[in-house]
């Protein structure tokens, strides 16, 4: 997997940093999530292809998470988009930008397929042969989701010197790598893990992004490879994440540690702290694989 944070501030675009956005990269797969004001510009920014996002995941209907949208589908139709585009998010998403699209009278062209959320259970919304993507529920001010990106497993590796040993005609290669047995001209039938090396293991990405402190959601996202989780604010303003519904880094950590997670990234933080050294200060005692998110950011897991 490969994550691009495109915008990891919280509320407004300052010239700090971007609202909320990223994109995750799953074998060929370009999905975004959500898409706060400016997200186009970190598209080009960092040399995104427009063309290769057919998936987009919005987590609740607050601006800094969606704002964005209506001028990227915009673009879209600027650009000449014929592929549909498929919209993840809760219920109300596509009247607000079918309202906007009526306005302008900038209808697309192209198809635009919305799945509206409504369930406060986990659903899975998306699975194909790669990839299986499932809503978490998150205890927000408005009806707010995260998501679980959870890799397939891949085929088996072929072994290239058990199969040259054997004399294995390639014509058998593709159903070895699916798992197959292989029976020889003689009748001698050769097993698949003779001629097969492990996949590695598959990958799985958790979004949590925004939401109070709930510890329910660790079942949801258990051992997940890695969870974004949102630190708004640090413990000096914790009576301002329980009003605001938010979650503040020491909390973060605290699910990151219960879910068994293997690194933490903290993100949405509050443009009130100039400096976010201390977000990581307040999150080590409770889990010490941490990393800060960062507008630009490229993580490779």
């Amino acid at each position: 997997m490969k994550l691009h944070i495109l915008g990891c501030y919280a509320a407004t675009p300052s010239l700090m940093g971007n609202p909320t956005a990223q994109i995750l990269e799953i074998r060929d797969h370009l999905f975004l999530i959500d898409c706060g004001e400016g997200t186009q510009v970190q598209l080009r920014k960092h040399k995104i292809k427009f063309s290769r996002i057919n998936h987009i995941f919005i987590s609740h209907l607050h601006g800094d998470h969606f704002f964005g949208l209506p001028g990227l589908i915009a673009t879209f139709q600027l650009l000449g988009r014929e592929k549909e585009l498929h919209i993840y998010g809760p219920a109300g998403l596509k009247e607000v930008v079918l309202m906007l699209l009526r306005v302008g009278n900038s209808w697309t062209s192209f198809t635009l397929v919305f799945h509206e959320l409504a369930e406060k259970v986990p659903v899975q919304i998306f699975e194909d042969d790669k990839v299986m993507i499932s809503t978490i529920p998150l205890s927000h001010r408005i009806y707010t989701n995260g998501f679980l990106f959870r890799e397939k497993v891949k085929e088996r590796i072929l072994d290239i010197e058990a199969v040259t040993a054997y004399k294995i005609d390639k014509a058998y290669f593709k159903n070895i790598k699916k798992g197959k047995d292989v029976l020889l001209d003689n009748g001698k039938n050769i097993l698949n893990k003779q001629l097969t090396l492990d996949p590695p293991e598959p990958k799985s990405y958790a979004y949590c992004s925004d939401t109070a402190y709930d510890p329910q959601i660790t079942e949801w996202i258990k051992e997940a490879d890695v969870l974004y989780h949102e630190a708004t604010f640090l413990n000096s303003e914790a009576e301002m994440a329980t009003k605001t519904k938010h979650s503040t880094a020491a909390e973060a950590a605290k699910i990151a540690k219960a879910a068994g997670v293997k690194l933490l990234i903290l993100g949405h933080f509050s443009v009130r702290y100039k400096k976010k050294e201390a977000f990581i200060e307040e999150a080590i005692p409770y889990f010490s694989n941490v990393q800060l998110a960062e507008d630009g950011k490229l993580l490779l897991f």
